[in-house]
């Protein structure tokens, strides 16, 4: 048998993924203009007490700045009119600007448009707004969800916003800075886990050095970030975790690895991830699924965000 990418996905299929998360954001995405903005700022509103100092120096605000100053000396209406746009995708310099951006800048940007707007220098949800029953049905949604799957809801809904076309040429390109700050490398054990494969890619991606961790998959090789769809090829994969990865601390706990069709060998690991949005206290629950080809490389990677107890409960999976 040989793989493809579309047949490694099915990889460890009992892993027991978030849906609650998709779910979350596709009701926030049917939500009128107005009721996404006001849930945004509730919901910074309410988990701002928890992001850290640290998250928006790891964002690198540098290339936000510009865009960020030029809201600022607007008018409030031209303001909210700015906010409606990018919910509504609209085609405008600051939407296209906003949509090459990374996530971690997307958050930053929503997070110091959320500050501004408390003191009075972006127009504000107009005092006493109440958001319609739909909106505060994801709201109160929202607050059930355990803190790393709050921020994964709130990184899916502020990805989603701005100027969208299939045209990659009309994309603004966010420049590629490696991080000034490399984390000293240490040392990854696993319970269960011996593949020194799949250790160097924890330890490469703790010390932020993005390269080696690319250097461990096949050229034509996948990475599945959570919810989304593959990302194919070395220099892709490089770019994405130069944009997204810099500042999370992987935490993994135990794993197992079993032998695959074709001499190939699948790994699964669970453990946690740390973002610089939120304390150490907080931390998403995470599967990493490898597929390793017979000579030891990385054929397909997934990150999974793993459903909550709560979730399984409700399944009737555990009591």
């Amino acid at each position: 048998m040989s793989f493809t990418i579309e047949s490694a996905r099915s990889i460890f299929p009992d892993t027991l993924v978030a849906n609650v998360v998709p779910a979350t954001v596709e009701s926030c995405n049917q939500l009128s203009a107005e009721d996404q903005l006001a849930l945004l700022w509730f919901a910074y509103t309410e988990m701002g007490v928890t992001i850290t100092p640290a998250a928006m120096g790891a964002a690198n605000m540098v290339f936000a700045e510009k865009t960020l100053t030029q809201i600022k000396q607007m008018s409030a209406e031209k303001q909210t009119q700015m906010m409606c746009d990018l919910v509504n995708h609209a085609d405008t310099p600051i939407c296209r600007t906003y949509s090459s951006f990374g996530t971690n800048i997307k958050l930053g940007f929503w997070y110091e448009l959320g500050e501004w707007m408390k003191l009075g220098i972006v127009a504000p949800i107009p005092e006493g707004y109440k958001l319609s029953p739909q909106a505060s049905d994801v709201l109160e949604a929202i607050r059930q969800l355990e803190g790393g799957q709050q921020l994964t809801v709130l990184q899916n809904i502020v990805v989603n916003m701005g100027y969208t076309s299939k045209v990659s040429e009309q994309n603004v390109k966010q420049p590629v800075v490696p991080p000034q700050d490399i984390a000293p490398r240490a040392k990854v054990s696993i319970e269960g886990i011996d593949n020194l494969t799949v250790l160097s890619y924890m330890e490469n991606m703790n010390a932020f050095d993005f390269q080696g961790a690319v250097a461990l998959f096949t050229k034509d090789g996948a990475l599945q970030p959570p919810f989304q769809e593959p990302i194919v090829g070395q220099e892709n994969i490089l770019a994405y975790m130069r944009e997204e990865c810099y500042g999370l601390k992987l935490i993994p706990e135990r794993g197992v690895t079993e032998s695959a069709a074709g001499e190939f060998t699948q790994a699964k690991v669970m453990g946690k991830v740390q973002t610089p949005w939120f304390s150490d206290s907080v931390g998403i629950n995470l599967a990493w699924r490898f597929l390793l080809n017979p000579q030891g490389q990385i054929f397909f990677a997934a990150i999974d965000v793993l459903a909550s107890p709560q979730e399984l409960m409700k399944l009737g999976l555990i009591r």
